[in-house]
């Protein structure tokens, strides 16, 4: 079900939350090393539509009405995530950096603990419409839990499984997969003449690591310990990171070639029928991009192993972006007021229909336009099927080693070279190996 209508926001209240005093987000006007003045404001966003220039032409029109709104020009830059990541931690190294950012929600610890993003504490969250606005789902993954939270939410998704409904219905398959083991023997039937059952982004270091992290629960893993210490190499882990890399090994239901996807061919191959089954966090503006008809697929959980039970029944990790602001801005008061535009219930509503993504503030997610049975789906796995990834501090080593440790798994399968549990076990505890020290 779609995230519960809640009281809207009043107008006045967001206006004041618009119409700050100088004294800024965090207490204080901040003079950091960015270049700049009152009336301006850098914005790194992450590339979330089908192009850098696609972000620009959805963007771009909502910054010159903040402009209007408040005399502050936006200066933006849209920035790939295969840099995003590495940008940021040079930004909070050197203190030079963008005024406010995206973030991939799952990073939020890691950033958190460099100290160089504004707390959202409850005075801060009053001045951009208050805390309570917000899914709390979504707040569970914008840093350390017992800590303020690094950033807000601020577009959401889940991952959903897409399935071609007219190649099932050809392969005589009348529901979408409800378990791990149906999906692959449905992924058998459905590779024929071609076509594979199911795609994959095997070079894709994030969506490798998202899905060895739900996989792993559904096997009842966690890659930290309650001490925050690493064990990636546990039985349970070892079985998860297998039952993926067996996509294209054991099973032979995707695709030897989709070992290098990195930039979403697996999309495109799903769009164009070069597969039935999509594992994908809200793919719909994409699948039109291409030419998909929303009528000629559907979207069910990505289902866990048959005798998953509570935890284990997880089908998503937390999957969205979340905003944040670089402590040593020039000019805190200005981005206060953006985060509360950014925020706010109208622009929720604008900035998730352009993106296909759920809104994380409550009062724009009644909206009829996601009432779609896609956004129906994801909402109601993020409500009660997705678990945040691990708030740590070492989060995006963990996200680069264990993504890349299941990158290296896929490209031997697809080598045709056979991935055993031992074989994985190693490449998981190699990764282990070159975590920091806690």
């Amino acid at each position: 079900m779609p995230p519960s209508p809640a009281r809207a926001v009043p107008v006045a209240a967001l206006a004041a939350a618009l119409a700050l005093t100088a004294t800024g987000c965090g207490g204080g006007s901040a003079t950091g090393s960015s270049a700049g003045s009152p009336t301006t404001l850098t914005y790194w966003a992450s590339n979330q539509g089908t192009s850098l220039e696609n972000d620009k032409q959805v963007l771009e029109p909502e910054l010159k009405k903040f402009e209007q709104q408040t005399g502050i020009k936006v200066t933006l830059e849209v920035v790939p995530w295969s840099d995003l990541l590495n940008r940021i931690l040079a930004a909070t190294a050197s203190g030079q950096g963008p005024d406010v950012l995206n973030i991939g929600n799952s990073w939020s610890a890691s950033l958190q603990a460099t100290g160089a993003l504004l707390p959202f504490d409850d005075a801060t969250f009053a001045k951009v419409g208050g805390r309570d606005r917000f899914l709390p789902a979504t707040l569970a993954s914008a840093g350390a839990p017992g800590k303020d939270p690094a950033a807000v939410p601020l577009y959401s998704m889940a991952y959903g499984l897409y399935y071609n409904k007219k190649l099932f219905q050809a392969a005589g398959i009348d529901h979408p997969p409800a378990s791990w083991e149906e999906l692959v023997a449905d992924g058998r039937k459905l590779t024929t003449g071609g076509r594979y059952g199911i795609a994959i982004e095997g070079g894709n270091v994030s969506e490798n690591v998202h899905h060895a992290f739900t996989l792993g629960k559904q096997h009842g893993a966690d890659f930290f310990d309650a001490g925050g210490h690493p064990q990636f190499d546990s039985p349970a882990a070892v079985a998860a990171v297998q039952s993926y890399v067996d996509l294209i090994g054991a099973d032979h239901i995707a695709a030897p070639g989709n070992a290098e996807y990195a930039n979403n061919q697996s999309v495109t191959d799903f769009a164009t029928g070069k597969a039935a089954m999509l594992m994908w966090q809200a793919a719909g503006a994409s699948l039109k991009s291409h030419g998909m008809d929303q009528a000629d697929y559907g979207v069910a959980p990505v289902p866990a192993p048959a005798a998953a039970t509570g935890t284990q029944q997880t089908s998503s990790m937390v999957a969205g972006i979340n905003l944040a602001v670089f402590r040593n801005s020039h000019n805190l008061d200005g981005a206060c007021k953006f985060t509360a535009f950014m925020t706010g219930a109208e622009e929720q509503k604008t900035l998730n229909k352009a993106y296909g993504s759920i809104p994380p503030v409550k009062d724009a997610g009644a909206d009829p336009a996601f009432a779609t049975p896609e956004l129906q789906t994801l909402s109601d796995v993020l409500a009660h099927r997705a678990q945040p990834l691990p708030q740590v501090a070492a989060e995006s080593q963990f996200e680069t080693l264990v993504g890349t440790a299941v990158k290296n798994l896929l490209a031997a399968a697809a080598a045709g070279k056979p991935v055993t549990a031992d074989t994985v076990k190693a490449e998981l505890a190699k990764a282990q190996q070159q975590m920091p020290a806690n």
